[in-house]
């Protein structure tokens, strides 16, 4: 792991392989982690029917990334359901580094990530927790605060007992510019039209349980 500052090196790259690999990351909620098959394998520890909405949780990635960046990470679903997404260019409001103490604590609770004081862009890609999602599978492009929806596509993983093996995915995020591709298959364009164009910022993981999930092989560059 590390960083460069030439255009077009990788500015971090972290193969997942098991907890040890992301000793330094945060967690915000009840997270679990382990190992197997290769990957780091991310799940809650609490009951979603009791804890409801307090059950999920967010792990970021302690470095922030300039813009301009491709990420790329490999993804597997092991038990449903469950929901994954990724936030990126993440920063506190007014500018604020992510880990401001004069941000609001966060516990993993949704509303704080994306209706608080916390800027992001955020894909949601693997959406099969509640019914619905599940008969009509989708990725969903959100810009926060504020829980807007600004762009939204056809989602190509199978269910968890469908998976052979892991997916590739690839984010590039460039100006007002966000690309998403699976396996090379481009899923999802989106170019911001205006107003605060989100720039650089921090990446992170976020689960809803109770999906246990493998990843394995990220990879930040420069474009």
């Amino acid at each position: 792991m590390g960083t460069a500052r030439v255009k077009g090196e990788v500015l971090y790259s972290n193969p997942l392989a098991g907890p040890d690999d992301v000793a330094d990351w945060v967690a915000e909620g009840p997270l679990k982690l382990a190992g197997g098959r290769g990957a780091l394998q991310l799940s809650g520890f609490l009951d979603d029917e009791e804890f409801g909405d307090h059950a999920h949780w967010t792990f970021w990635c302690p470095v922030e990334f300039p813009d301009g960046v491709r990420i790329s990470w490999e993804f597997l679903p092991l038990a449903e359901p469950g929901l994954a997404m990724v936030f990126f260019s993440a920063s506190g409001h007014g500018g604020l580094d992510l880990f401001s103490p004069r941000l609001a604590p966060r516990t993993g609770h949704y509303p704080q990530y994306h209706s608080g004081d916390l800027d992001a862009l955020h894909i949601s890609y693997f959406r099969h927790k509640h019914a619905e999602e599940r008969a009509f599978r989708t990725c969903n492009l959100r810009k926060s605060a504020g829980f807007e929806l600004v762009a939204q596509a056809a989602d190509p993983l199978p269910p968890a007992g469908d998976a052979l093996d892991f997916y590739r995915m690839e984010l590039v995020k460039d100006g007002p510019l966000v690309e998403f591709s699976i396996n090379g298959l481009p899923v999802l364009a989106w170019t911001d039209p205006g107003g605060q164009v989100l720039g650089g910022g921090y990446f992170g993981f976020r689960q809803m349980a109770p999906l246990r999930a493998g990843y394995r092989n990220l990879v930040v560059a420069r474009l």
